[in-house]
């Protein structure tokens, strides 16, 4: 098996090279963070293209990745692929003068691949929380030469997420949210510390309801039963749908107090993890769900 992997890799390498030319040694395209020529970047990761339309830069775009569902008009663009599910010759088919790469990008051979490629390859990290949203915005104003344009969106990002912060700051009793990604078999699959989902949740002035594991795990009914939520939130517009009825026909489910209320919202995913130029307001309308009349809403 193992060598069976190995010969897929060579010949997928070997692909990359008859395709596009050469692939200089490891680190040739290593950069200080900023495109040499930024006039036609692929952007990976669906936060990266709304800040790069935030910036008003949208015109060095050359590609998107299919998670890059915002603004609309990032869909005229040429779709290189899920940013998890890349391969280097669909990233390099469109030309791309730089590869502007959100953290997490994969798999990581593809990956792997493209930073050894004559493009510059620049990964910008992710964090979910608020400092994040601002140092990824940095980043990619950095990457694009526009560091005035980035100062200036991250200042007015940041004021709005600090206002979106305060609507909460006097809750005394915070709500226990599950996040809840899909049920497929009727298994919950949730989410537990250090994702997005855990950040959003933690921005609105509310507590995650899973504890003890970071990521995205299967939900046994007991530690269902036992998180307690007080509210279910799930996505539109991703992951698997899962609609009222399959929902509170969960027997875990039903014995937590958002089963016995009824209690679920549902938000677009993009807009509600994507931690990027829209994510104050995410955070205010989450907030006003879990809170209402309790924060003046």
């Amino acid at each position: 098996m193992m060598l069976m992997v190995r010969t897929l890799l060579r010949r997928s390498l070997l692909g990359a090279v008859l395709v596009f030319g050469a692939l200089p040694a490891a680190g040739a395209a290593e950069n200080d963070g900023v495109f040499a020529d930024p006039s036609r970047v692929a952007s990976i990761g669906g936060s990266l293209t709304e800040i790069v339309f935030a910036l008003g830069r949208q015109k060095d775009l050359v590609a998107r990745d299919s998670t890059s569902l915002y603004p609309p008009a990032a869909l005229e663009l040429p779709d290189v692929g899920y940013m998890r599910q890349l391969s280097p010759e669909g990233v390099l088919s469109v030309n791309p003068s730089g590869i502007l790469a959100l953290q997490g990008s994969g798999p990581r051979e593809a990956v792997d691949v493209l930073k050894k490629a004559s493009v510059p390859y620049i990964e910008v990290p992710e964090t979910f929380d608020h400092e994040g949203i601002l140092a990824k915005i940095r980043a990619v104003g950095k990457a694009l030469g526009a560091d005035d344009e980035a100062a200036k969106l991250a200042s007015q990002v940041d004021a709005r997420l600090k206002a979106a912060e305060k609507l909460t700051a006097a809750v005394r009793q915070r709500k226990r949210v599950l996040f809840i990604l899909s049920m497929q078999g009727g298994k919950i699959l949730a989410s537990g510390s250090g994702t997005a989902a855990d950040g959003i949740i933690k921005l609105a002035g509310a507590v995650n309801a899973v504890e003890g594991y970071s990521g995205y795990k299967q939900l046994s009914d007991e530690a269902a039963v036992t998180a307690a939520p007080d509210v279910v939130l799930m996505m539109t517009g991703g992951g698997i749908a899962v609609s009222d009825a399959e929902l509170f026909a969960s027997a875990a489910i039903l014995q937590t107090p958002a089963g016995a209320a009824r209690k679920v919202i549902r938000m677009d995913g993009g807009y509600l993890l994507g931690f990027g130029p829209r994510t104050a307001d995410a955070v205010h309308d989450l907030a006003v769900a879990l809170y209402g009349a309790a924060i003046g809403e």
